[in-house]
């Protein structure tokens, strides 16, 4: 508690009259400064990672895939056909209440977001397909989302009474564009700092995500309150948008590499968008029974995220890396931070010195 001089003789709404003539103000809470945590540092971080993202980025495979927007048609296919379906067939079948219904197809409807990004580059995806499809999506969205708002949700409400934060998505894209068009200007100028600026942000991208987990479960620690059915659809529903992608690129034969992608692409929704259209379009009351909902799926699909990770951590197959002349084969994958380390460490441990006896 802070106590100050009253302006006026009148004291802040937030304070309480102290005896004398000052009055007696609260302070920052802890869940306040964390959230000024998310709102300030967190996004920094970030446009560093994607930074990162565009170092690794082709220009002559993304106009390729600009020239030849197969792979692009397909992701767009899957972002706004099959995640508002899902949604939509998912808020039937729980038989959830009008506003929860609404959430979730708002939810579905959303475009992608950078964390796909982050994770393509460490399942070995295809890299420019994945910064493509997110900034189409993102441009498209302005156009898409009040059409799939207006077919999916026209049984519980007119279309009208959802408003969409056209601003918040105008900036996005350029947030999107910006770094990843630095990263490639990186690459061509200066490439030896490319592959260092990647390393950092190969490194950044996880604590990254570990830190936001964690601090946005301290700081909506009283918003968890849901229903059995909302908190059963924010966990499934990134994972059927994963699952269903994946398996359309691989119906149109699409090369596995790309079909991770894809994946990622659908399932990966722009959670804090989702938030934004809530807060504007329901009541307070209304808020209360859906806020959680969009952090229930941010939280769900960095889970099976990282848990795919993990799992291709691990394959199959192994790479053989020359250790003091020698080849030692252990499980590894191109741009996975797990055995990048594990690489480090063997390289730099030096083989014990033999004494030759005559």
């Amino acid at each position: 508690f802070n106590c100050t001089t009253p302006a006026d003789g009148v004291c802040p709404p937030n304070s309480t009259l102290c005896p004398g003539s000052s009055c007696q103000e609260q302070g920052k809470s802890f869940n306040q400064i964390l959230n000024q945590v998310l709102s300030i540092i967190l996004p920094i971080l970030l446009n560093l990672v994607i930074l990162s993202m565009g170092c690794t980025t082709d220009i002559r495979k993304l106009w390729g895939h600009i020239r030849r927007p197969w792979a692009i048609i397909v992701g767009f296919l899957c972002q706004f056909g099959i995640m508002p379906f899902t949604a939509f067939i998912l808020s039937k079948a729980f038989n959830v209440l009008p506003v929860q219904a609404l959430v979730i197809i708002i939810m579905g409807c959303c475009p992608g977001g950078s964390f796909s990004n982050i994770v393509a580059y460490w399942l070995d995806g295809d890299m420019d397909l994945s910064i493509s499809m997110t900034a189409c999506s993102t441009s498209l969205a302005m156009g898409m989302m009040p059409l799939c708002l207006l077919i999916y949700t026209s049984g519980w409400t007119s279309g009208t009474s959802i408003q969409i934060p056209y601003k918040r998505l105008a900036i996005m894209l350029p947030l999107l564009l910006i770094p990843v068009g630095a990263g490639i200007f990186i690459k061509y100028r200066w490439p030896m700092l490319a592959k260092k600026v990647i390393k950092v942000g190969s490194m950044v991208g996880l604590p990254l995500i570990i830190i936001a987990t964690v601090m946005s479960c301290i700081v909506y620690k009283n918003s968890w309150s849901m229903s059995t059915s909302m908190w059963i659809i924010g966990i499934i529903l990134p994972l059927l948008g994963y699952s269903l992608g994946f398996l359309m690129a691989r119906i149109l034969r699409q090369p596995w590499k790309r079909c991770r992608t894809i994946a990622l692409e659908t399932g990966v929704q722009n959670a804090s968008l989702c938030g934004t259209i809530t807060q504007l379009s329901f009541s307070r009351e209304e808020r209360m029974l859906v806020f959680a909902f969009p952090i229930i799926y941010s939280l769900s699909q960095i889970f099976f995220s990282l848990v795919a990770v993990g799992g291709m951590a691990t394959p199959l197959i192994s790479q053989h890396v020359p250790f003091h002349g020698e080849n030692i084969s252990f499980p590894s994958i191109k741009h996975s931070l797990i055995n990048e380390c594990l690489y480090l460490l063997i390289r730099n441990v030096k083989p014990p010195k033999v004494q030759r006896h005559v």
